[in-house]
C-alpha cells in the first residue's frame, strides 16, 4: 500500500510541475545538464528541454490522502515554496510551508510555517501559525512516562500512530497558535529580534477522565492542571520574546554548508492574556560540514535544541513535546506529542550523501536522534532518562536551483517503527 501511495505522488508530481521546473537554474555545464535530464528520463519518461533561465521561485504542491487510526481518512494538500524577495547574490532563500488537512475523526488542521529574508538579509521573519480541532494522546511528563506503551511494536505514519494504542490519554481540543518573530541584522550573519507568541487552547476534552462515579479514572492533564491552577478545559500562554540570531547557512531550504545559532527568552505575563505569568528559554543550533571539496551534497548536519522553564508554571498542553518544534520535524521514529516535559532537549545526526552517478538528483541520508525530557513535580530530571531513534530515507531532488527535494524516511524508536513523506530536509 505505501508502494503505491508514493507511485501515486511520484506520477501527480509528473503531471503537476513542468518539465523546467526539474532544472530550474541556470546550468553552466552542458554534460551536467545532459546527465541530469537523462536521469529524470529514466525515472518519468519524459522528453528532454533544454533550460537556460533561471527562475526566482518555486512551488511544490502536492495532495495528501491517508489513512491511520489516530486521524482516520486524511484528505487536503500539503506543499512549500521557495522564493528570492532580493538579489540572489546579496539575499538568501525565503521558504514557506503549508498545510490543510480534514479528517473522518473530525479533525481541521491548517498550518502555516514561514521563513523569509527581505532584500539584502535586512530583516528575517519567522513565523509559525497554526489552527486545529484536533484529538490525540497524551502519556504525562517525563522521558519515562507510562512504560506500557514500551511494551507495543508501534508503527507510526508521518507522526501519528497506524496502530491503536490504548495505553495514551485521549484528549480533544481546538488550538490557535500565532508565533511571529522579526529579526532585525545588525552585522553579517547576527540578528537580534523581538517576537510575538500566543498559544490558546480551548474545548479541552479529557476522554478518559472518570471523577463522576467510582471508581475514579484519573489523566495526566487533569492531575497536572489541578496541581498548578489551571482550567481544565481552556488556558492561554501569550507572550513576548527576545532573540539572538546568527546564520551563516548557504541555503535555508537545503543547507550544505555553515551554522545556525537561535537563543530566544520568552516572557509571559498575566497583562497579555497568560493564564499564569511564567517565562521560558529557548537554545537550537544547528550546523553543516561537507565531507567533500567537489561533492558539497556529502556531508554531515547535526541539529539540537532544549527548551526550558525558567519561572512560573505553563499549562500542560503548551509545555513542550516531540515534534512540536516549528517545522514538527523533531523525533523520527515516535508518536508526534510522546514525550512531554518542563525541560526538554533533543539531539540529531545526520549522514548524507549522493548516490546517482552525477551527484545531483538522488541521494540518500542516515540519522540518529535522542530525547530526553524532565517531570519536575515526579522528580524526574533532564538525562535520567534518553529515548534514542534512527533510520535511513532517500532524496529524489526536483530543484537544483533551490535544492528542494522530495524525501522518504525510515525510521525505528524504541519499540516503535514510522515512514515519513516531505517536500524538504528535516533540518
Amino acid at each position: 500500500m505505501n508502494f503505491n501511495r508514493l507511485l501515486l505522488w511520484f506520477l501527480v508530481l509528473r503531471i503537476l510541475i513542468p518539465n523546467d521546473v526539474y532544472s530550474q537554474s541556470q546550468v553552466r555545464d552542458t554534460a551536467d545538464a545532459e546527465c541530469i535530464q537523462l536521469q529524470f528520463s529514466d525515472l518519468f519518461k519524459s522528453r528532454k528541454t533544454p533550460v537556460d533561465t533561471e527562475r526566482n521561485t518555486m512551488i511544490l504542491a502536492l495532495p495528501n490522502v491517508s489513512y491511520n487510526p489516530s486521524n482516520g481518512l486524511m484528505a487536503g494538500a500539503t506543499g512549500s515554496a521557495g522564493f528570492y524577495l532580493g538579489p540572489e547574490q546579496t539575499t538568501r532563500v525565503s521558504s514557506i510551508g503549508f498545510n490543510l488537512v480534514v479528517t473522518t475523526r473530525k479533525q481541521f488542521i491548517a498550518t502555516v510555517k514561514l521563513n523569509t529574508y527581505t532584500p539584502d538579509n535586512r530583516f528575517f521573519l519567522q513565523g509559525d501559525m497554526r489552527y486545529l480541532v484536533y484529538n490525540a494522546s497524551t502519556w504525562g511528563l517525563g522521558t519515562n512516562s507510562p512504560d506500557s506503551i514500551e511494551s507495543q511494536n508501534i508503527f507510526v505514519w508521518q507522526g501519528a500512530g497506524i496502530d491503536n494504542i490504548e495505553d495514551g490519554f485521549l484528549m480533544s481540543y481546538n488550538y490557535l497558535k500565532i508565533h511571529e518573530i522579526l529579526n532585525y541584522r545588525v552585522s553579517p550573519n547576527k540578528y537580534l529580534g523581538l517576537g510575538f507568541h500566543l498559544d490558546r487552547y480551548s474545548g479541552i476534552s479529557d476522554e478518559a477522565l472518570q471523577i463522576e462515579t467510582l471508581p475514579y479514572e484519573l489523566t495526566p492533564h487533569y492531575l497536572y492542571s489541578r496541581l498548578h491552577g489551571f482550567d481544565t478545559a481552556s488556558y492561554t500562554l501569550s507572550g513576548l520574546s527576545l532573540n539572538l540570531l546568527y546564520d551563516s547557512r548557504d541555503n535555508l531550504i537545503n543547507a550544505y554548508n555553515g551554522y545556525y545559532f537561535h537563543l530566544s527568552y520568552r516572557y509571559n505575563p498575566r497583562f497579555l492574556g497568560s493564564s499564569q505569568a511564567s517565562s521560558s528559554l529557548w537554545m537550537e543550533f544547528r550546523t553543516y560540514q561537507s565531507l567533500s571539496r567537489d561533492v558539497p551534497r556529502h556531508l554531515l548536519g547535526f541539529w539540537a535544541y532544549g527548551n526550558f522553564l525558567v519561572s512560573g508554571q505553563q499549562p500542560y498542553l503548551t509545555l513542550m513535546a516531540l515534534g512540536e518544534d516549528q517545522r514538527g520535524r523533531s523525533g523520527r521514529g515516535y508518536i508526534a506529542g510522546r514525550y512531554r516535559g518542563e525541560d526538554v532537549i533533543y539531539a540529531e545526526m545526520e549522514y548524507r550523501f549522493p548516490i546517482s552517478k552525477c551527484t545531483k538528483i538522488l541521494g540518500g541520508v542516515i540519522f540518529l536522534n535522542a530525547t530526553t525530557v524532565s517531570s519536575r513535580s515526579s522528580d524526574v530530571p533532564l538525562f535520567r532518562y534518553v529515548r534514542p531513534g534512527g533510520g535511513f530515507g532517500l532524496r529524489l531532488m526536483l530543484n537544483k536551483y533551490f535544492r528542494t527535494n522530495v524525501n522518504i524516511d525510515f525510521a525505528f524508536g524504541d519499540s516503535s517503527r514510522a515512514l515519513y513523506f516531505s517536500g524538504s530536509e528535516t533540518f
